[in-house]
């Protein structure tokens, strides 16, 4: 039976357990029947756990464990078997102080003033956990929102970034292809002139060749016309 229960210890139910350690209860009632199977005691209410600050360390545990749930409830085991193995001898030292209490009732209230004291002192510090605890928890959830909000704006930032760089990747391609467009008709069409210019010159070429012919033959009739006058002089 557990004895690591401390007085006037709050006790939490499985959702406020799941709220605290960011688990879904489903999750609680996994990890309750984990512990349990290797070992693990918990307070009950008939089948109904009731979980206390060391429980949720426990679930912690669990949760943020690189090792088989298994491996770790194990672990948590033997540190509950020495827990309670502690809190048993803590309560037999208690028992031998009240056996060895003064009977003088001066000393008994001087002792027992001693006690209030420390007890008083032990539900301040308890009040100070409390408050450090409850404002570990809500530092934690603030991180884990910002986490959410940072891990949302990088993914939505990349994926911005993503959409840019495919929609400027496209307009370049379309640009380039646009270009290659323009100098293929721009070649086409320097290529047409440069065959109507060759065709030109040829047609020139042989309108030249005619008539350098043509002048020829004109020169040699003239020229036979001259020869048969000169021959008659000759005579």
């Amino acid at each position: 039976m557990r004895r690591d229960i401390q007085p006037n210890e709050r006790a939490f139910s499985s959702k406020e357990v799941a709220e605290t350690v960011g688990i879904a209860t489903p999750t609680v009632r996994k990890y309750g029947q984990v512990l349990e199977r290797n070992g693990y005691e918990f307070l009950k209410d008939g089948e109904r756990r009731i979980f206390v600050q060391s429980d949720i360390e426990a679930l912690v545990a669990l949760r943020d464990t690189p090792n088989s749930l298994d491996d770790t409830a194990k672990e948590l085991v033997e540190l509950q078997k020495e827990r309670l193995k502690e809190s048993n001898q803590t309560e037999l030292a208690i028992s031998d102080t009240y056996e060895t209490l003064p009977h003088d009732p001066n000393q008994l209230k001087e002792a027992l003033m001693i006690v209030f004291k420390e007890l008083a002192a032990t539900r301040e510090m308890n009040v100070q956990l409390t408050n450090d605890m409850s404002q570990l928890k809500t530092t934690i959830s603030r991180l884990q929102q910002d986490h959410h909000i940072i891990s949302s704006t990088i993914g939505n930032a990349a994926q911005k970034t993503n959409a840019k760089i495919q929609k400027l990747t496209e307009q370049q391609t379309n640009h380039y292809e646009s270009l290659l467009q323009q100098e293929t008709q721009k070649t086409e069409q320097l290529k047409q002139e440069i065959q109507i210019m060759r065709d030109e010159q040829k047609r020139e070429w042989n309108s030249q060749t005619d008539f350098n012919q043509r002048l020829e033959e004109a020169l040699q009739q003239r020229k036979g016309k001259w020869g048969k006058l000169f021959s008659l002089f000759g005579k």
